[in-house]
């Protein structure tokens, strides 16, 4: 149930984001949905990285990679290595209740913007690192999404036992690291509510994907246990995997003896619920390669959405591998409604994907398409009072405080 919406939950936070590329961007575009004001810093010339990241791009040779973690920010173009450049972004961090920065370790500090240098300035700051390695023994090494998931194990179990190790399809670990860092954003500005007192939060590629590996991560921390791969099974359960059909893929993800005993009947095999060497799910694991022989032999006589929809009538997970178009058809279909679109100040709209977070009374809002370079855009977004930067005086821009600002205690 859902209620009348309320003010933001983070409409009274001030972000500013140097971040580029995935990771950092992706952190913030989430606090904006739930109302912060974001300013990302850009470089002169191409600003971030990803608006040239193409093909796909958009009817407007917009990329759009660089839409996807963007939307509900503003861009500023500066230029951090002059002294004018620094000079407005050491403004804006003095104002600012969060800054988030994605550089190699050192840079920031070079530019006169490193976090021991602002909290003198501003003592309720949360300042959040985004690294490849962390700031120790790994600061040098590059912090890029495919190098991580290789030298981080990911890829060593991932793809065919047969086959050569393979990447997700996506830059997964720099998304996990823009989840986690959105983590420790809030946790500390929730200890600020109670402090006063800003700190700096520290997150990397490498943990952040370390973490991630739970069962496969514990299975070698706890019993020495150093996994490979097996393509689409599962180390510890089974049925839980790809099966052929009579004219595609099916997957199945049998969790629970009821669960299976269901499939059995579904596929009309009843007996190989009262097999003893399938009995339990540690006797399947056991003897993976007969089950998935017997499956495969009952499945191939029906297509694999005609057993998805007997099997999920059944309560047993079951589904079709779908493309984007495909997966995007399901949750329209299940009202989940995953797409939204933003209007442009050129009266076009983007349709992007829907933040999947929902609160009943205060939900993320969708208040402006990624923004274009360069300068602050668009000027209608609630936010710091431009006029009051170093040089900065753009006569077309009004001054703007958001009703019921009150700077909270530093």
């Amino acid at each position: 149930m859902f209620e009348s919406p309320g003010a933001p939950p983070l409409g009274r936070l001030r972000i500013l984001d140097f971040s580029r590329v995935l990771a950092g961007p992706f952190a913030t575009m989430m606090l904006g949905d739930l109302g912060a004001d974001v300013i990302k810093v850009e470089r002169p010339g191409g600003g971030d990285e990803t608006r040239g990241w193409g093909p796909p791009r958009d009817a407007h040779g917009e990329a759009t990679y660089f839409q996807s973690v963007n939307r509900n920010k503003r861009s500023l173009v500066l230029d951090l290595t002059s002294p004018e450049g620094a000079g407005r972004a050491l403004a804006l961090a003095e104002e600012a209740d969060v800054v988030v920065e994605n550089f190699r370790p050192g840079v920031m500090d070079g530019l006169g913007l490193a976090y021991e240098a602002l909290r003198e300035r501003n003592a309720g700051l949360v300042y959040c690192s985004i690294t490849g390695f962390g700031a120790g023994a790994g600061a040098r090494l590059p912090g890029y999404d495919l190098l991580v998931q290789a030298v981080g194990g990911l890829m060593s179990i991932t793809g065919s036992p047969d086959g050569e190790p393979q990447k997700v399809g996506v830059a997964l670990v720099d998304v996990l690291a823009g989840l986690f860092a959105t983590v420790g954003i809030l946790a500390a500005l929730r200890e600020r509510d109670v402090s006063g007192r800003g700190q700096r939060i520290e997150v990397d590629l490498l943990s952040s994907l370390l973490a991630a590996l739970v069962n496969q991560a514990s299975g070698y921390t706890i019993a020495g246990v150093v996994p490979g791969r097996l393509g689409n099974a599962h180390p510890s359960i089974s049925p839980y995997e790809l099966y052929e059909t009579a004219d595609g893929e099916l997957v199945l993800a049998v969790g629970n003896d009821r669960q299976f005993g269901a499939l059995c009947e579904v596929i009309g095999s009843p007996e190989l619920a009262a097999d003893p060497r399938f009995a339990t799910n540690g006797e399947r694991v056991a003897n993976r390669e007969a089950l998935r022989d017997a499956l495969v032999s009952s499945l191939a006589t029906a297509p694999a959405r005609d057993w998805a929809r007997l099997l999920t009538d059944a309560r047993v997970p079951a589904g079709v591998v779908n493309d984007l178009r495909g997966a995007f058809d399901l949750a329209s279909s299940l009202g989940l409604e995953p797409i939204v679109e933003l209007p442009r100040a050129d009266g076009t709209a983007v349709a992007l994907t829907r933040n999947p977070i929902r609160l009943s009374r205060t939900p993320p809002r969708y208040r402006s398409a990624p923004p274009s370079l360069p300068g602050w855009d668009p000027p209608s977004l609630p936010g710091w009072d431009p006029p009051s930067l170093p040089g900065w005086d753009p006569p077309s821009l009004p001054a703007w405080d958001p009703p019921g600002w009150d700077p909270p205690s530093r």
